[in-house]
């Protein structure tokens, strides 16, 4: 073993000698206490449970310590996460007012998967359904946004209403419909479908029901 110290070392050693004999020099033992309360004409037949209490006081002056200084910790780590959860929502919040639909490019069709016809005047006798095709731009990427549509009729009553959830985006152009199927009782005139985000309107369009 090595016994040579630094310098460094040394005085680290002469620290914790003096911090050590000045604590001995400052804590008595139960003799001298009771001594000390015979000098000054006090019942020493306690002295015992006194101790005991002092202790039992110590012990909990540093357990009430220790938890103030847990709860503490636990008060941060709370605010840090509320603070977190915070900014994610508003991220989020952000990404989804970030949506849009461009005009141009919605149309009304009557087969699910056509991008390229478009019907403004629909004959409802052979009770068609209508599809709404809207192609959303900035779409944030790996989630999902609940949608909906209101299909208004020509008395401006909500005849029929979607709510739905996209499956997660991959793309920050993406095509989305909705849908109502017509009959010979629906009401002719001017329709209209809106798209909506939240309470927010994306898209909406007119058309005329014979």
């Amino acid at each position: 073993m090595n016994n040579k110290l630094t310098q460094q070392q040394l005085d680290q050693v002469i620290a914790e000698v003096e911090r050590l004999s000045q604590m001995q020099e400052t804590e008595l033992d139960r003799q001298q206490v009771q001594e000390i309360l015979e000098e000054l004409n006090l019942p020493t037949e306690n002295l015992d449970q006194a101790l005991m209490q002092v202790r039992r006081r110590e012990v909990l002056a540093a357990e009430t310590k220790r938890n103030r200084i847990l709860m503490i910790g636990l008060g941060l780590a709370s605010v840090a996460i509320v603070g977190g959860g915070s900014l994610w929502f508003y991220q989020q919040q952000q990404a989804i007012a970030q949506v849009y639909a461009n005009p141009n490019q919605s149309r009304l069709t009557l087969e699910r998967f056509d991008r390229v016809s478009h019907f403004d005047i629909i004959d409802p006798q052979n009770s068609p359904t209508v599809y709404y095709q809207v192609r959303l731009q900035q779409t944030p990427k790996g989630r999902q946004l609940e949608l909906g549509c209101n299909w208004i009729n020509p008395l401006g009553q909500l005849a029929h209403q979607n709510r739905y959830q996209t499956r997660t985006i991959d793309k920050n152009v993406w095509n989305t419909r909705c849908r109502h199927q017509l009959g010979p009782t629906s009401p002719p005139g001017t329709w209209q479908v809106e798209m909506f985000l939240g309470d927010r309107i994306l898209s909406q369009s007119e058309f005329i029901v014979k």
